[in-house]
């Protein structure tokens, strides 16, 4: 068995995202399947502020070795704000300026140093995602035992020479889906890779009918879950949705779970109802009531979304903006994509006139699901890659 630790910014039950939810999921599989699993992360749970929530020092959770480091104030805000907005806006920043960008918002040096004393009593550290400080700072210390699951998207941050620095300089690279190993290509030279793939648990019962009650949901709805944020498309989805009603008439509701503010446009409060974090049961459930799931995110690696709303028998409505998920959409047959918020409401008017077909295509969705993401099929592609580093 191998001794193994993530490196990942932020973990543990009610951390929201898509790479932590992954992370969390490998190291507990991995851990079940008698591998010495730790993860080393920060002590906050909000990516926007990243301030220590959890006491520093070592716990057991869910059977995994988690030990927490206290993250450094930024040391200045306005510094880190400026080398974002060039960053952002296509700039090729000096090597100074992009350790500076780096360095500017979270910090973690006791996670340093205990890699830069302890990296060699691990088989093999892997890091996960690419864009943070763990990662672009720390990678470097052993790389030679050292394997990046990037979760990478086509954006600004992707072409630093950071992270290309990072793709180039480990000893292995795992990638969650093909559009993202072929975006990795044109940014990099690679060491040895694979599409090693994710998965999402496959629940054993769904309660639809108990979720509207719950949650007092007289309407048919549309689902949207995940960060309400600019970079995952969720002032898109409002935009989208609100143009379908006016436009189409539709007599649906959106529904939205997840983190981060809604902003709910004035008018529009009784057609938008915000959940907010539910648990991983509730979730599922979410999904199995939705007459829709709308991906509205134009950055994705995986999208564990959108696989579980194929699981729940919901058909998804993504943004083509995101190579992963139409790619998704394309080879299950089980989606809609959307290229403008007009095309959005379309669809929408499609799953609202046409539920049977919905659910024909959510049927190929949930088909292509259990034939590729399941966790013992990801787990053992896992174990048999890892065995170079034994």
């Amino acid at each position: 068995m191998a001794k193994l630790a993530f490196v990942t910014p932020r973990y543990g039950a009610g951390v929201l995202g898509g790479s932590e939810a992954q992370v969390r999921d490998e190291a507990r599989g991995l851990a079940a399947r008698g591998h010495d699993v730790e993860v080393l992360t920060t002590c906050a749970t909000s990516h926007m502020t990243w301030e220590n929530e959890w006491p520093a020092g070592v716990t057991v959770e869910e059977g995994v070795r988690v030990r927490r480091f206290e993250t450094v104030p930024w040391s200045d805000p306005s510094l880190w704000i400026s080398l974002e907005r060039r960053i952002v806006e296509g700039d090729q920043l000096e090597e100074a300026e992009e350790l500076a960008w780096v360095n500017s918002r979270l910090r973690v040096p006791d996670l340093y140093f205990h890699i830069a004393e302890a990296g060699h009593s691990y088989d093999a550290l892997i890091f996960s995602p690419y864009l943070f400080w763990n990662t672009l700072y720390c990678i470097g210390l052993v790389p030679e035992r050292s394997i990046l699951v990037p979760c990478l998207h086509d954006e600004s941050y992707a072409y630093t020479g950071s992270v290309r620095a990072a793709l180039a300089g480990v000893a292995e690279v795992w990638f969650l889906s093909e559009p993202e190993h072929q975006l990795a290509h044109r940014l990099a030279p690679l060491p040895s890779h694979q599409v090693v793939g994710s998965a999402v648990h496959v629940p054993e019962r769904y309660d639809p009918l108990g979720f509207k009650e719950r949650h007092g949901l007289e309407r048919p709805f549309v689902l949207c879950a995940g960060r309400r944020e600019e970079g995952k498309g969720w002032p898109q989805a409002v935009r989208g949705f609100a143009s379908a009603i006016i436009r189409h008439g539709l007599q649906l509701d959106l529904v939205s779970i997840g983190g981060g503010d809604p902003n709910i446009p004035p008018g529009l409060e009784s057609r938008i109802i915000d959940l907010g974090y539910l648990e991983d049961d509730e979730v599922a459930n979410a999904f199995a009531a939705a007459e829709a799931y709308i991906q509205p995110s134009p950055n994705e690696s995986f999208s564990r979304t959108t696989m579980e709303s194929w699981l729940a028998g919901t058909v998804v409505i993504a943004n083509m903006a995101s190579d992963v998920v139409s790619w998704h959409c394309e080879r299950s047959g089980g989606g809609l994509v959307y290229g403008d918020e007009i095309e959005m409401g379309e669809c929408l008017r499609m799953v609202a006139e046409a539920p049977k077909l919905a659910s024909e295509l959510a049927a190929r969705g949930r088909e292509y699901v259990l034939a590729n993401y399941t966790w013992p099929r990801v787990l053992d592609g896992m174990e048999a890659a890892l065995e170079r580093f034994r």
